[in-house]
């Protein structure tokens, strides 16, 4: 890596080709996915449209378990028989599964010569202007491309979001056309006019992928209706074109699929699906090089600048390597996510293999959630719009699931999805099929986007009532009396939710593992989280006379429900009571949800809790968690609301050293593939969230400063961070201590949490002191101060005299 200055800050910097697609750089608008080998002369990039899945619409539907099933599995799990109730709750799975997210194709492009020896060679993703490049030295004997000799070859690669088309250019003049390593059965068709090289390929995905032990892949051959529709296996397009511009040469590529919506068939005509590439494809053509990559570049800048963290004052090169992974995930949102696509995946938009592993579907027991914690905070809310989509298609697709496995209302989603919305549990084991909590833990998405940014009355506000009605609902009829597993309604007796369980962990009783339980820590946070935001909500005009019932319900069913445990050791409990670990060293820290990505759990409200949260962490780390990048991600995370510079910064260091790619993509041991690991985005996404919550906070009821701030983040400064409130805040500190901070108000009050001894002093626009308010309680360490702010006007927060 190059240092940390003014010029390398936003950029990663690589000596050599990529060997392997996760050390490869992407490229993206969202819509359109690239992943870069960095080749010398030769480029490869392994392309991907969001919305290209196998499957269809009826890929979703699942034959219904008996009905009597739940009812017998929570009489069980009641009676301690938990033999029986893992019998029952596997007799309560699908046998179906979610479909797989698909590559395009791997496009391959001679964009310039291929020297025996090779000089001075580099491989640069700029962050900022979100281009990858590659330079090198062609000179030497074996050179054959003799007016070449001697120069320095090069890459450019960008995809646009606004022009909807990758651009490639090259400063070879003399490149060759594109070429194509295929994923499926294609045709690809090349042709030449006007000097201009087109190369198209057209085909189909498949109608079934079945990743597992026999490794099912299903093509169908049936010819679309009158309409180019098909029952399954979308149709798809890619156009590419290689063309000479003065001195450079310059490919353009675009691409179509079929997909017309969740609860549509989708379209094989692949003869239109290959007109509207072509259109885009032609009119990027009718543009200069120049004027395509300046709307791009403004386009992403436009996200890109919102936020920023400077680490380079502290000159230490493990802040340099956060500051950086800081940026790389929130360059990844914005290459990966956008207003109308779909929202992240496993692997974001990038995925090499028609059998991916774990589907690179959308996984919602922690990577989906884990992948949109940094939206809010750093500054692209917008760009969480396609997850707040998918929540509401799932808020409807899963009320048949919650119909006819749990006899339940509202609606249930369980671990997996994908682009049909299947909903019910797929196949397999119940410790990670037998959790129906997923859509609860999604609409707090929905619920923090209001907290951020109050917009009840806007399309993510009314979003966030449809869902958390829906979650409600099914919640309400999840919670059962625990000695006899069935539903209370006379308002007496606590609640827990049954069938439940800890996602994708188990617990061992007498030797067999089981996982199938009542009240597990997590699912008892969701309902508490769930219930208590509905109640929040603001009211809707027009909204129905069962919302008040609904209300009512919420409202009892909330003061019954049985608290999280603690455990004689003094940890928090992931079981309603203390039970032998399946895997002591667990990745999923599901218990801790409370502490984050919750906010029920803090020193000041309940300090119990928070001790208990602290040793259940150190229990878990002390025995081997955090062996995935992701589950890395989210300790940082904990690390940084329990207040823990030094756990904050050993997970930082693990995760970018160990548990990323050259790349600094992050990884996930899969011991299966020849390369060991599998790229997840939800790591990178993850940390980018972890690092802005070591430098501030705002869920405890105050915008707390530089909380968390580790050792070798000696001086730096922060910008655009957003809180709370509708609060944004910029942050400057040296020697591990603030020097300034400006807050711009977004509601009419504020508390702000600094260190204990800063005596600050605030001040408005105009420099005028303001008075301010001591308020209790403050975490161990802090103070806090209040004042009535007005929105929109920026106030200085600087330390005045001890």
């Amino acid at each position: 890596m190059s240092s940390n200055d003014a010029l390398t800050r936003h950029r990663v910097e690589l000596a050599e080709p990529s060997g392997t697609f996760i050390n490869s750089f992407v490229v993206g608008n969202g819509t359109l996915g690239a992943a870069l080998r960095g080749g010398v002369g030769t480029e490869v990039m392994d392309l991907n449209l969001d919305t290209l899945w196998s499957g269809g619409p009826d890929s979703a539907l699942v034959d219904p378990p008996d009905p009597d099933t739940v009812v017998l599995l929570r009489k069980a799990i009641a009676a301690g028989d938990h033999a029986e109730a893992d019998r029952l709750a596997r007799a309560n799975l699908s046998d179906r599964g979610v479909q797989s997210y698909q590559p395009l194709a791997s496009l391959t492009w001679a964009y310039g010569p291929t020297p025996e020896r090779v000089t001075g060679y580099r491989r640069t993703l700029d962050l900022r202007r979100a281009v990858a490049s590659v330079r090198y030295g062609a000179d030497g004997p074996d050179n054959a491309d003799g007016p070449n000799e001697g120069a320095e070859a090069g890459l450019d690669v960008f995809v646009s979001a606004p022009a909807g088309v990758l651009v490639a250019t090259s400063t070879h003049a003399e490149a060759h056309g594109a070429g194509f390593e295929l994923h499926h059965p294609a045709t690809v068709t090349e042709e030449e006019q006007d000097g201009v090289r087109w190369t198209v390929v057209t085909g189909r995905v498949p109608a079934l992928v079945s990743p597992g032990p026999d490794d099912r892949v299903r093509y169908a051959d049936d010819i679309p209706d009158a309409t180019g529709a098909v029952p399954a296996g979308m149709g798809f397009a890619v156009v590419a074109c290689v063309e000479r511009t003065g001195d450079s040469a310059r490919l353009l590529v675009a691409a179509e699929c079929g997909f017309r919506g969740p609860g549509e068939r989708p379209s094989a005509d692949v003869a239109s699906l290959t007109a509207l590439a072509r259109a885009r494809v032609e009119a990027a053509r009718a543009r200069t090089t120049a004027d395509l990559r300046d709307e791009h570049e403004r386009d992403h800048r436009s996200f890109y600048d919102r936020a920023d963290l400077d680490l380079s004052a502290s000159g230490d090169p493990a802040a340099a390597a956060a500051e950086r992974y800081f940026h790389l995930g929130r360059y990844l949102m914005i290459a990966g996510s956008r207003p109308g696509t779909q929202p992240l995946n496993l692997q974001g938009i990038w995925n090499a293999d028609p059998l991916p592993p774990w589907n690179s579907n959308w996984t919602t027991n922690i990577n989906v959630p884990m992948a949109y914690w940094p939206a809010e905070p750093t500054g692209l809310a917008d760009l969480a719009e396609p997850l707040f989509d998918l929540v509401t298609d799932l808020a409807d697709a899963g009320r048949p699931t919650a119909r006819d496995f749990y006899g339940t209302r509202g609606s249930a989603v369980h671990h997996n999805t994908d682009l049909w919305r299947f909903t019910a549990p797929v196949g397999g084991e119940p410790k990670w099929s037998s959790w129906p909590s997923a859509l609860p833990w999604l609409a707090a998405h929905l619920g923090d986007h209001l907290d951020f940014g109050p917009e009840a009355g806007t399309g993510p506000g009314k979003a966030a009532r449809h869902v958390h009605r829906a979650a409600v609902e099914h919640t309400l009829d999840m919670l059962v009396d625990p000695s006899t597993g069935s539903g209370q309604r006379d308002g007496a007796g606590v609640l827990v939710v049954s069938p439940s369980s800890s996602p994708e962990h188990s617990f061992v009783i007498d030797g067999h593992e089981y996982a199938v339980d009542a009240g597990c820590a997590m699912d008892q946070e969701l309902a508490a989280e769930v219930l208590s935001r509905f109640l929040a909500l603001p009211a809707e005009d027009g909204a129905p006379t069962s919302d008040s019932l609904l209300a009512d319900r919420a409202r009892d069913a909330l003061g019954r429900l049985r608290p999280v445990q603690v455990g004689p050791g003094g940890d928090l409990l992931e079981y309603a009571t203390e039970r032998t670990p399946g895997e002591p060293g667990h990745r999923h820290l599901s218990h801790l949800y409370g502490l984050y990505p919750g906010t029920r759990i803090t020193e000041t409200r309940t300090p119990e809790d928070f001790e208990a949260a602290r040793k259940a962490l150190t229990l878990r780390l002390e025995q081997g968690s955090g062996y995935t990048g992701w589950s890395q991600a989210w300790i940082l995370c904990l690390a940084a609301r329990l207040r823990d510079p030094a756990l904050a910064e050993r997970s930082l260091r693990i995760l970018i050293e160990d548990l990323s790619s050259a790349s600094l993509l992050d990884l996930h041991p899969a011991d299966w593939l020849p390369e060991g690991w599998v790229f997840q985005i939800d790591g990178n996404l993850g940390a980018t969230a972890g690092v802005a919550e070591l430098l501030v906070q705002s869920h405890d009821d105050a915008v707390s400063l530089l909380p968390t701030l580790p050792p070798s983040w000696s001086a730096g400064h922060a910008r655009g961070l957003r809180c709370r409130g509708g609060h944004v805040v910029d942050v400057v500190w040296r020697d591990g201590r603030l020097t300034e901070a400006t807050l711009t108000a977004g509601g009419r009050r504020v508390i702000v949490e600094v260190t204990l001894g800063t005596s600050p002093v605030v001040r408005d626009a105009a420099g005028r002191a303001v008075a301010t308010v001591l308020v209790q309680p403050a975490a161990s360490g802090r103070v806090r101060l209040a004042w009535d702010t007005a929105v929109g006007e920026r106030y200085t927060v600087v330390p005045g005299p001890v």
